[in-house]
């Protein structure tokens, strides 16, 4: 997926100068992974490969979510509380509510957040020194961009590709603006 606009320096030097902060706001953001990946089973039950795929991505994430619980335990850090995703919010604010489209809009705002998590890890990756919190990132980063085709293929599975091109296309500019309008902070979005 090509995101219509880079993740700024100025994100980059946040995050690297309150790794910490970063660290666990990206241990929440796995957590809501794995809840979603839920929510969508849970809405869709009669969907055999929807239900399929994301109990996989629900445990998936949910390993992802206990990779660095452990990294911020062990740097002495408590996992705070639940705080909103200004970048989330926004984007689920695109979701259409009428039945034919509703599940094609929760696909697509799910490949863009991953897509956005991939390319903000890529950019955490390259910056950091050699190691494994750089290995562990990389690492990551091939798991996103795993995650934003899965959402995009489950997307055309149960909607006409010209239909799901045409919404994405749309997607894809207000994610861009959305980005853009965001203040800079050591969040994952």
């Amino acid at each position: 997926m090509r995101l219509r606009v880079a993740t700024s320096r100025a994100w980059l030097e946040a995050v690297l100068s309150d790794f910490d902060t970063f660290m666990l706001d990206h241990a929440l953001c796995e957590r809501k992974a794995s809840a979603t990946a839920m929510s969508l089973v849970s809405h869709y039950p009669d969907r055999a490969e929807l239900t399929r795929e994301m109990v996989d991505l629900a445990v998936e994430e949910l390993e992802h979510f206990r990779m660095v619980y452990r990294r911020i335990a062990d740097r002495g850090l408590v996992l705070p509380a639940d705080h909103k995703d200004d970048y989330v919010r926004r984007l689920r604010a695109l979701v259409r509510r009428e039945t034919d489209v509703f599940l094609l809009d929760r696909l697509l705002v799910s490949a863009l957040i991953e897509a956005r998590s991939c390319e903000r890890f890529v950019v955490v990756s390259e910056a950091l020194p050699a190691g494994d919190t750089k290995d562990f990132y990389v690492d990551l980063a091939r798991a996103e961009a795993r995650h934003h085709v899965l959402f995009t293929r489950l997307a055309r599975t149960y909607h006409a590709p010209a239909i799901v091109e045409q919404r994405l296309d749309e997607m894809l500019d207000a994610e861009a603006r959305i980005v853009e309008s965001l203040p800079v902070h050591p969040f994952v979005h």
